[in-house]
């Protein structure tokens, strides 16, 4: 199987359990209007786990580490493109010791490793992979020195900036959610990201609009669309509703207080 052919085909993927320390002391743009409910930030990641698993025929997880209250959002630390795993050197340092965990976990699974070196920072969730290239968003996290070393690591992509505005990463504005289709925030920082993503994209992609900013991140596996709730965004849900091809709603209302989004909760390999 090539990735070329069925970029978005999976077989395995790797989540972890959410810490007791997440609720303190994970990172975060900005303070949440209102505290996260720690049990039901677990109740709504394992029903994302039983997602997973019903779309993947392995879910490797990992267990949670109260010195690392960020371990959860498992795909900042590693980038996977067929059988190579980037390990990724992340800006904030607090968050460093998530690396080798996830580095253990890919080559458990039979991939090969290379591990990112200084000037060079990013985070996994600023690396948007098509199918046919990567965007990678320069954000507080990653910076061009990360975007170079990702392009020598995948040398046979092309890997292109993003100026990354008013979010956190650039998945927080984009994903992929079908073939050569991006679902798209449709507020200014959205509109500005597809505006740099069309005009300096080396394939034509096709955007999907998606009305609430906090819904335009979906995880695209194994021809299904895992989106947010219709409870949480009844208006974007119904967007995604509309397509053609099988949609799985989960709701992540906890875990989006600390910034974190479908895609930041799991690792897919293919």
């Amino acid at each position: 199987m090539s990735i070329g052919s069925r970029p978005f085909h999976y077989t395995r993927a790797i989540v972890r359990h959410i810490p007791d320390t997440l609720a303190d002391n994970a990172l975060r743009m900005n303070e949440p209007a209102s505290p996260i409910d720690l049990e039901r930030a677990r109740q709504q990641h394992a029903n994302y786990v039983c997602q997973l698993r019903q779309l993947v025929p392995d879910v490797l997880v990992l267990p949670g580490d109260d010195s690392q209250p960020d371990c959860v959002f498992v795909e900042d630390p590693v980038v996977v493109c067929g059988n190579v795993a980037l390990v990724c050197r992340m800006a904030p340092e607090s968050r460093r010791s998530e690396a080798a965990v996830l580095k253990a976990a890919v080559e458990s699974l039979g991939l090969l490793t290379v591990e990112m070196t200084e000037p060079a920072l990013m985070d996994g969730g600023d690396v948007l992979f098509t199918g046919r290239e990567f965007f990678v968003g320069l954000s507080s996290r990653t910076n061009q020195d990360g975007v170079e070393f990702l392009a020598s690591v995948f040398s046979q992509y092309k890997a292109t900036s993003i100026r990354v505005l008013d979010s956190l990463h650039l998945k927080s504005l984009a994903t992929m959610a079908g073939d050569d289709v991006i679902a798209i925030a449709d507020n200014p920082a959205g509109r500005q990201t597809w505006k740099d993503i069309s005009h300096l994209a080396a394939f034509q992609y096709t955007p999907l609009w998606i009305p609430d900013f906090g819904a335009a991140n979906v995880v695209y596996i194994n021809g299904c669309i895992l989106h947010r709730s219709s409870r949480e965004f009844p208006a974007s849900a119904q967007v995604f509703k509309s397509l053609n091809c099988p949609t799985r709603e989960v709701e992540n209302s906890e875990l989006s207080k600390v910034d974190g989004a479908l895609t930041c909760c799991s690792v897919l390999i293919n």
